[in-house]
């Protein structure tokens, strides 16, 4: 981990809080979180808390009542929606519990779906594909349709598709939840090496205690605060 250079992304007094008939939840109160490029970071704690509310934070998906989220100093909520969904597609991956691959395409097809998002050219997209899905364990897989792969395949491929654009920050919600310990096992170890390999910025969310501990820094929510667990 390089703390030499400014974060690479930063909350900076963000609030966010979510308001029922029964009451009010407080998710983020005034927080500041400083996010390093190349560490791992994972979010831990009781359902509930907002966990995955932070990663979609962090992500842009979710917009805060108050304060900024800062991509190397820059206020990436003032970017305007169009410019922000470029940013979003080419600098941040995510990977889901639920892979959320489209259905009666190829492998390779769904990992270039980035790519064409992005309208990169055909051939150069695929090749990139071709390359991430070789190192994700499924070269010899990439024409399979994803309903004939397993789930651990499945999610090898969500795993490509969100780092095909070769994004400086990871975000993985719950992403070995649905899978069984082998195969999540195997997942746990293939992001802390692409996260060595890449020197991308890897955090999170997981109930799984012997995931979290092999990430640099372990977090949770308290009283709307981050903390460290």
């Amino acid at each position: 981990m390089d703390n030499s250079s400014l974060p690479l992304v930063s909350l900076e007094a963000v609030s966010k809080q979510f308001n029922s008939k029964a009451a009010t939840l407080e998710i983020l109160n005034e927080t500041n979180f400083h996010i390093y490029r190349g560490e791992t970071i994972a979010v831990v704690g009781p359902s509930g808390i907002g966990k995955s509310t932070l990663l979609n934070i962090i992500g842009t998906l979710d917009k805060p009542e108050t304060g900024r989220v800062l991509y190397q100093g820059q206020d990436l909520f003032a970017l305007g929606n169009e410019k922000l969904a470029l940013f979003r597609n080419a600098q941040i991956g995510f990977v889901f519990q639920f892979h959320y691959l489209l259905q009666g395409f190829t492998a390779i097809e769904n990992v270039m779906i980035p790519g064409l998002i992005a309208r990169m050219n055909k051939k150069t997209i695929e090749n990139q594909a071709a390359d991430i899905l070789e190192r994700v364990g499924l070269d010899s897989r990439r024409t399979h349709r994803v309903e004939d792969l397993s789930g651990g395949e499945q999610q090898r491929v969500a795993i490509a598709r969100a780092l095909v654009m070769k994004p400086d920050l990871l975000l993985a919600d719950e992403p070995t939840g649905n899978l069984d310990q082998k195969n999540s096992e195997s997942i746990h170890i293939l992001l802390n090496e692409l996260n060595k390999e890449l020197g991308m910025t890897v955090i999170v969310v997981t109930h799984n205690s012997k995931f979290a501990r092999m990430m640099e820094r372990m977090v949770t929510l308290h009283q709307g605060k981050i903390v460290s667990a």
